[in-house]
């Protein structure tokens, strides 16, 4: 299982003009007065964002049963450790000055280099590490709620065979959404904010949300499920419709998760996106992206499929 998630935009996104940037808040917001940010002393905020860093993590690891392990910052291009995200984006490079033979590349994400560290930590069934990833993205798409710069939490937890099914992947999901409740509690107390998610996650499946609203865009479907409940987990991202062209939601990497295990209820993937809904920016926000990992025969009919 992994979890990702971008923490805070850097100043990358501030040097564009207002009129270069996509997604774009409500239109009030860009007026003048339109937002006012809670938080007038930005020593008080740091201390906030420290705090909400702080606890987070020790709520995931309490409720995931994880342990803080240690982020590389940069990997050797030939150790095959960074990750290829869609195979286009050019990761930011150098080379160091007293080894120019050796190119060194900011990681875009840990996806790779945490399967292989819980193998050299040994950790055991159940158990799994978390640690505070920092990265470049040169190529994504600047806008209000993505950077260039990239920290993010990055987990990866050890499963048996038997645990790959769609009860597991709902009661990890609990537990990382308690964490996310906790500490907004915590955060709402402290500073005197207004706690705003509910208390339980719902679950939903792509495949019946595109039944359900087949001329929407993904965006638009999960806007509707945000709005309505507030929090959401949507199973199944990654693989095409049924015309074996069209995305079924979102893409995702036939190496990452696995999105073609029929569940229960009848949709397919052991994979998701938990999503809130952003009282502010009047849309739906994605906290995580996660599932659990392709086994062998997933990886080789996922690979096929995506050929």
């Amino acid at each position: 299982l992994a979890l990702s998630h971008h923490f805070r935009p850097s100043n990358a996104t501030q040097a564009r003009t207002m009129s270069d940037l996509p997604g774009l808040p409500p239109a009030e917001l860009l007026k003048p007065g339109g937002y006012k940010p809670f938080f007038d002393d930005l020593l008080t905020q740091e201390d906030a964002l420290h705090t909400i860093k702080v606890m987070f993590e020790d709520e995931l690891k309490k409720n995931v049963n994880l342990q803080r392990v240690s982020a590389p910052m940069f990997l050797t291009k030939n150790s095959g450790f960074n990750d290829n995200l869609n195979g286009v984006e050019r990761p930011a490079t150098f080379a160091p000055r007293d080894f120019q033979d050796i190119k060194l590349e900011v990681p875009f994400s840990l996806a790779k280099w945490k399967r292989w560290a819980l193998h050299y930590y040994k950790f055991p069934a159940g158990k799994g590490l978390v640690t505070d990833m920092r990265g470049l993205r040169c190529d994504d798409d600047v806008d209000f709620t993505h950077s260039l710069y990239v920290d993010q939490w990055d987990w990866e937890k050890v499963i048996t065979a038997e645990d790959r099914n769609m009860e597991y992947l709902q009661t990890t999901v609990k537990g990382i959404y308690k964490a996310v409740v906790d500490t907004e509690k915590e955060i709402a107390k402290k500073f005197g904010l207004e706690a705003v998610l509910p208390e339980e996650i719902k679950f939903f499946s792509s495949d019946e949300m595109l039944k359900e609203y087949p001329d929407l865009t993904p965006k638009e479907r999960e806007n509707v499920l945000c709005e309505e409940h507030g929090a959401v987990f949507l199973m199944g991202i990654g693989g095409y419709k049924e015309d074996g062209v069209t995305l079924r939601h979102d893409g995702r990497a036939p190496d990452y998760d696995d999105w073609i295990t029929e569940r229960p209820d009848g949709g397919f993937g052991l994979n998701g996106d938990l999503l809130v809904w952003n009282p502010v920016l009047k849309g739906s926000f994605e906290l995580s992206s996660m599932g659990i990992r392709v086994s062998p025969e997933v990886l080789l009919k996922q690979l096929d499929i995506m050929k």
